[in-house]
């Protein structure tokens, strides 16, 4: 595959995350990216700047139009930390910023290129992001709000990398079976089962 297919298949691939995943202006897509396995070499033995470079562009494409902010995450070495744009950090969250500059061998390409080309990046441990893309089964679960449900889209891989989409809903409690404790809301108890 090529470095322009590459980047188109990355923007298809958000493109068609977002008609599902109902991300808002101002949410957050994390985007866990092995440009090593996109390149067919094994997870954090083959890094690339160009193909991280390509894709970053294909979603950015995507994103940025709507007003939703990346969150590039970082590899295992980082303890897969996330670079985002400052602006997207809500001020209660400042203070969990960390000190760390991405490198290819020490973060990945693909967060070494969002810090590099973003306007005022900042490296948090976490975020909740509302959707995700996992090129090359990075495992970004770690970084999606609760409940990540899958969303299964055309693009299936990118170069050699499997594509793993998923969005997020809010909890579901209760609902029509479920027993509540009245007691608890300072009305009498029934319906409880013990």
């Amino acid at each position: 595959m090529e470095i322009e297919e590459m980047k188109k298949a990355a923007h298809d691939a958000v493109e068609e995350l977002l008609q599902v995943a109902a991300v808002p202006e101002g949410g957050i897509l994390v985007v866990g990216c092995s440009t090593s396995e996109v390149g067919g070499i094994h997870i954090g033995q083959g890094s690339n700047i160009h193909v991280a470079e390509a894709l970053y562009e294909g979603i950015q494409e995507a994103l940025q139009p709507k007003g939703i902010y990346l969150a590039a995450q970082c590899c295992e070495h980082l303890n897969r930390a996330v670079v985002i744009e400052r602006e997207a950090v809500p001020a209660w969250k400042m203070n969990t910023i960390v000190n760390v500059v991405p490198q290819p061998h020490a973060g990945g390409s693909f967060a070494t290129t969002m810090y590099k080309r973003a306007k005022d990046p900042v490296v948090l441990e976490e975020v909740e992001a509302d959707a995700g893309i996992d090129i090359g089964d990075t495992l970004i679960g770690m970084h999606l709000k609760k409940v990540a449900v899958p969303v299964r889209i055309a693009v299936k891989s990118i170069g050699e990398a499997h594509v793993v989409c998923a969005r997020t809903r809010p909890k579901f409690i209760g609902g029509e079976r479920a027993i509540y404790d009245h007691a608890l809301s300072g009305g009498e108890v029934r319906d409880v089962e013990k």
